[in-house]
């Protein structure tokens, strides 16, 4: 399909601004750049309660944020996780989606700060958000979530936790959840795949920023075969929680997405692949400059109320 023409429009203006790329920058410049970028997911949602906190991680504590809707408590949780390449991004960055979520699911979403790399490489990242993801799985009631609905979600390296704090809860004997939301995620360090390929460069994220970042976070063999790092690499993906996936067809990530996904059919998980022909990676958090994120968003919304419906 052709590439979108308001997905088009976001490159064409990026294209114009020049600048480097993120493999070409400085952490600390990329950190800076992915600030600026807040303006395109749109004027922020009010949500009828936002509260910052902390919870007990591996390391010290962890910074978190919670979102409550209009309504009555208990409400459904859902853990969110950042994107940003394990490396930028936090919870500013991804203010504006936890707002949205919270309003068109009805649930608390609770987005987590975890450690970022290179300060902070693997297993930092994925510990943190498991370790906040069953405090709160733990805590829910006093924070006005209902413990027995619980899922994990994110987007791009956000969606790589979210799989892989799913196999964490699998592996080590809960939290139960509900479900998991996987928007673009990173499963694998398999850089020849025919989307790395294909979408190599001139759609936003390019191969080489991929690298940079897996080069930040996890740049040792054997943590990249690890399935903590790579949740494509598990043995089996049996037992985890309801999925939805959604990859986009210009994306070096898309074949990352689309693997998981029929890897998790193949496993016997119950899940649904939404593959967005013609759009790019981080169109998700676009939605004021391109209509489709904001319908994925709606998406993401109904599968949540969906599975949170049936517990």
């Amino acid at each position: 399909m052709p590439l979108d023409p308001q997905a088009k429009a976001v490159l064409d203006q990026f294209a114009s601004m020049g600048g480097p790329q993120f493999h070409e920058m400085s952490v600390a410049q990329a950190r800076e750049l992915i600030l600026g970028m807040v303006a395109l997911a749109g004027e922020p949602e009010s949500v009828a309660r936002i509260e910052n906190r902390t919870v007990p991680g591996p390391a010290g504590e962890i910074p978190v944020r919670i979102y409550a809707p209009v309504g009555t408590a208990p409400f459904p949780v859902l853990v969110y996780f950042h994107g940003g390449g394990w490396v930028i991004g936090n919870l500013d960055t991804h203010d504006g989606i936890c707002r949205s979520l919270a309003n068109r699911v009805g649930c608390l979403v609770v987005s987590v700060d975890y450690r970022l790399a290179p300060e902070h490489r693997f297993p930092a990242a994925p510990e943190d958000c498991y370790a906040a993801t069953r405090w709160l799985a733990e805590h829910a009631g006093s924070l006005g979530g209902d413990k027995g609905r619980i899922a994990v979600g994110g987007d791009s390296a956000g969606g790589n936790l979210a799989a892989v704090v799913a196999l964490m809860a699998r592996d080590r004997g809960g939290p139960k959840l509900a479900f998991q939301l996987l928007v673009y995620p990173a499963t694998d360090t398999d850089f020849e795949t025919r989307s790395y390929r294909e979408n190599s460069e001139g759609y936003f994220l390019t191969r080489a920023d991929m690298v940079w970042f897996w080069n930040h976070y996890a740049p040792r063999d054997e943590d990249r075969r690890n399935p903590y790092a790579a949740p494509l690499r598990a043995a089996s993906l049996r037992g985890l929680p309801p999925a939805l996936v959604i990859t986009a067809e210009f994306d070096p990530l898309c074949d990352d997405g689309n693997a998981y996904a029929a890897r998790l059919r193949e496993d016997g998980v119950p899940v649904r692949l939404s593959q967005q022909d013609g759009l790019i990676h981080g169109f998700f958090q676009m939605g004021a400059v391109i209509d489709r994120g904001r319908a994925s968003v709606d998406e993401a919304s109904r599968a949540l109320k969906d599975a949170f419906a049936t517990r």
